[in-house]
């Protein structure tokens, strides 16, 4: 197991940044050859200004129709993925990988805070999940590839919890914490969280489209 471990933390680790980032290039890419190709006319105006103030407006709780229509889905969603940010840069173990694969010194969380962090993000997957099977509207929606998203976004949280508090053997959680979250990554550009890579440009699309041709706001 330890060398298995020891293989999970090095080459495999190399390999799925490696996927994650010639994978998303790959996407952007090629999306962005498909919507030139689709609507060549697109391009013409898109605008800096107003793809910019779409986005900064939408990063803005309660600040969009959308966002008003759903506050439970808003709140979830905006807690989430600050958790999520805060985990995957500032927790004390991903600070450490940082600084020793790359070189980059980072402040660290305290362990108690991290570990309550971690506990949010997995009542927000909760939440998540609680969506899809009880409304309606989004339940005639939801796909096996978005039940798989899911899963794939909760398991590291999982792992680092079981891995943190030492529920079972603690190599063995550890190393499935790590697996969790080189497939979470090698995956994004390839699955349903691939709007982690593509929500800026989407968004800026459609304030460029509704400020700059339909002189309308996009929120």
């Amino acid at each position: 197991m330890t060398a298995f471990y020891a293989f999970v933390t090095g080459p495999l680790a190399w390999i799925a940044f490696g996927v994650f980032i010639l994978g998303g290039i790959y996407r952007l890419v090629s999306m962005y050859s498909q919507a030139k190709a689709k609507d060549g006319s697109s391009i013409a105006y898109m605008s800096w200004y107003y793809g910019l103030r779409s986005i900064l407006v939408w990063m803005i709780p309660f600040k969009s129709m959308g966002w008003k229509s759903d506050p439970l889905m808003t709140v979830t969603t905006f807690i989430f993925h600050l958790c999520f940010l805060l985990v995957a840069v500032f927790l004390g173990a991903h600070v450490v990988m940082w600084n020793t694969a790359f070189g980059i010194n980072l402040p660290s969380l305290p362990a108690q805070f991290g570990d309550i962090v971690s506990f949010v993000a997995l009542l927000g997957c909760a939440v998540f999940a609680y969506r899809r099977l009880a409304l309606p509207h989004v339940k005639g929606v939801t796909r096996c590839q978005d039940w798989f998203a899911l899963i794939l976004v909760a398991l590291p949280f999982l792992t680092g919890v079981l891995a943190y508090h030492q529920v079972g053997p603690v190599l063995l959680m550890t190393t499935l914490h790590v697996l969790s979250g080189e497939l979470l990554l090698a995956l994004i550009p390839f699955t349903r969280l691939s709007h982690a890579l593509f929500v800026l440009f989407t968004r800026a699309y459609m304030g460029s489209e509704f400020g700059g041709v339909r002189h309308a706001h996009d929120w």
